[in-house]
């Protein structure tokens, strides 16, 4: 069973920087493509940033420049470094798994940025 747990969202000013992690259990992690979504409230999820089993990674063009998807095969974790954080980046982000045409999901996270 693939279990995904996101880690590292909280409150920070506009400006500012976060870490996001996402560890993967019971998945074949190292030949994924991981995502990060986020969901503001009363909006659709949207999809923030990808990044292949190989590296390669894409991004939304709201966060481009200021987000970096990054994964560590060994530990199983891929990560989101938001900086130059804005208000309009407040939302629960989540961590998915797309695997043999499988998609698994973690709770999510709430990333709140205040101006």
């Amino acid at each position: 069973q693939v279990r995904l747990v996101e880690s590292g969202g909280g409150l920070v000013q506009a400006g500012g920087s976060l870490r996001l992690s996402c560890v993967a259990s019971g998945s074949m992690f190292s030949i994924s493509t991981m995502y990060w979504y986020r969901q503001a409230p009363e909006k659709q999820r949207e999809l923030v940033a990808t990044i292949t089993r190989g590296g390669t990674s894409d991004y939304a063009d709201s966060v481009k420049g200021r987000f970096t998807i990054s994964r560590d095969n060994a530990k199983n974790t891929v990560y989101l470094q938001m900086n130059r954080l804005k208000p309009e980046d407040t939302a629960v982000y989540y961590c998915s798994e797309l695997l043999m045409g499988n998609r698994y999901w973690g709770l999510g996270i709430q990333v709140t940025v205040s101006s």
